[in-house]
């Protein structure tokens, strides 16, 4: 069996991370969640003063980007965690206020140009799956196996709202969709390296998909492109 690369883009709060997260687990492949590397980030920022709740210091943050130090570890359940500078922030960067702190960082070009440099020397031997905004487009062009996932921004809001409430998280559902479509809106038409689809992925709308019919369609997809 060939060894591959696996691109998957979409919007947030599609479930991205967790479709990748499954296929590399079942196929041995290496996981690379390059949407926690851009949380990494404005998780640093936000600590260090640079993204506010109004302002961003861009200046500082390229001034500064080549200190921060993004590593991927498996915990002991086999669950893959981001570490920032040797911490483990796996929690931290998944606060609403990070997310929406990556959806800015993420649109200033030094920070994209860098982050994808990293990300394909972590898939440059293949036998990697790799989700976010551009990787099918920008970070591996020439992936075998695009795929662009989507769902209704009222669904992937009702999700979202569902994950912070798990995590004790006060929020309203009026604000996780609001934010869902602010941040659709700022990947979509940002300068750089803006959100689309690719000509070649194959789109899956998992607004009505249980897990376990999203799992077997994307195993069909990839047992095509590798046996």
């Amino acid at each position: 069996m060939k060894k591959i690369t696996v691109a998957i883009d979409g919007f947030s709060s599609c479930g991205k991370s967790t479709m990748a997260k499954e296929l590399a687990g079942e196929t041995g492949y290496i996981y690379v969640d390059t949407g926690a590397m851009y949380r990494a980030v404005a998780l640093y920022c936000i600590g260090n003063g640079w993204i506010t709740a109004t302002e961003m210091d861009a200046a500082q943050i390229e001034k500064q980007l080549d200190d921060i130090y993004i590593t991927f570890k498996t915990n002991a359940e086999g669950k893959t965690e981001t570490y920032l500078n040797g911490e483990n922030v796996e929690t931290a960067i998944r606060t609403l206020e990070v997310a929406n702190g990556a959806s800015r960082v993420s649109t200033l070009g030094f920070v994209r140009r860098e982050l994808v440099r990293r990300q394909q020397a972590m898939g440059a031997d293949k036998g990697v799956v790799m989700d976010g905004r551009d990787i099918g487009t920008v970070v591996f062009p020439d992936a075998e196996l695009k795929i662009f996932l989507t769902a209704s921004p009222e669904v992937r809001a009702l999700r979202r709202l569902k994950e912070l409430e798990a995590k004790g998280e006060n929020a309203n559902y009026d604000e996780v969709l609001a934010n869902v479509k602010e941040r659709d809106d700022r990947d979509q038409n940002r300068a750089e390296s803006p959100l689309r689809k690719a000509e070649d992925a194959v789109v899956i709308d998992n607004s009505n998909l249980t897990r376990e019919e999203q799992r077997d369609l994307l195993r069909t997809l990839f047992n095509e492109k590798t046996l």
